[in-house]
């Protein structure tokens, strides 16, 4: 848990906080400040971009705001986990109600009660223990593998990269991808959806950052809103073209390792 959390002395918050939803759920729209102003756009493409010698400008960062450490599970199950207990959660973890730490929590909260979208599989894991049970049963086996993204230099800043080999991931015709969210302890937004694929991405950046990164591909988004995100930046519909993203490298791809 991060030590003092929240606590006053943190961001002041003068007039509302407005928090971006998260790019990685579908159903969402984006957000005006999500359009212009979160890195996390950028890391939107077009699967027929995936090949060698492809140059794109991308910020390979973590989550702000995501917890950094897992609690056990007992002691993560025992702690409540709902909108509803949200002045209590706040209370326990000394964050202040009105401060933009909050904000992020709550808004973490209402999206892991969010209904999924259509054809996806989802739940939020607030454990090690919890996220790997998902993955497991989500996959119908206990042979799974983990992959994140490796950025070579830490805080690397937003720069053009290329592609400098594209590989499929193996067994990856249905994967779970885990979401880190902003909270006060790690908790990971993971679903299974339908008809993705995954590829690691060997990419170097213009000051020689050498980045292994895992994109996740999306065959099918004809459930997804049609106001999200990667719509709007890509400029293409739900349903058409295969939509792709990088993960952020504190995100993990599970695919079947058999």
């Amino acid at each position: 848990v991060k030590p003092g959390y929240g606590k006053p002395g943190g961001k002041p918050r003068g007039k509302p906080v407005h928090v971006n939803v998260s790019p990685f759920l579908y159903n969402y729209a984006a957000t005006e400040t999500q359009l212009h102003d979160d890195p996390s756009a950028a890391l939107f493409f077009l699967e027929k971009d995936l090949h060698a010698g492809k140059k794109m400008n991308v910020h390979f960062m973590a989550t702000p705001g995501a917890g950094e450490k897992f609690l056990p599970r007992s002691e993560a199950d025992a702690i409540p986990f709902s909108s509803e207990k949200a002045p209590e959660i706040l209370s326990r973890f000394s964050v202040a109600p009105d401060s933009a730490e909050a904000a992020e929590m709550k808004q973490t909260l209402r999206e892991c009660e969010a209904t999924a979208a259509k054809g996806e599989k989802k739940s939020c894991a607030t454990s090690l223990e919890s996220m790997v049970d998902f993955a497991t049963s989500s996959l119908g086996t206990s042979h799974v593998r983990a992959a994140s993204t490796v950025v070579g230099k830490e805080g690397s800043p937003e720069q053009e990269y290329t592609m400098a080999g594209v590989r499929r991931a193996a067994g990856a015709d249905q994967l779970v991808a885990c979401h880190a969210e902003p909270y006060a302890y790690a908790v990971f937004a993971c679903h299974l959806t339908q008809a993705t694929r995954a590829y690691t991405v060997s990419m170097v950046g213009k000051d020689g950052t050498a980045v292994e990164a895992v994109a996740v591909c999306h065959a099918d988004t004809a459930g997804w809103n049609p106001r999200h995100v990667a719509f709007q930046v890509l400029k293409v519909k739900p349903g058409g073209a295969p939509v792709c993203h990088f993960l952020p490298q504190d995100h993990v791809v599970w695919t079947r390792s058999g």
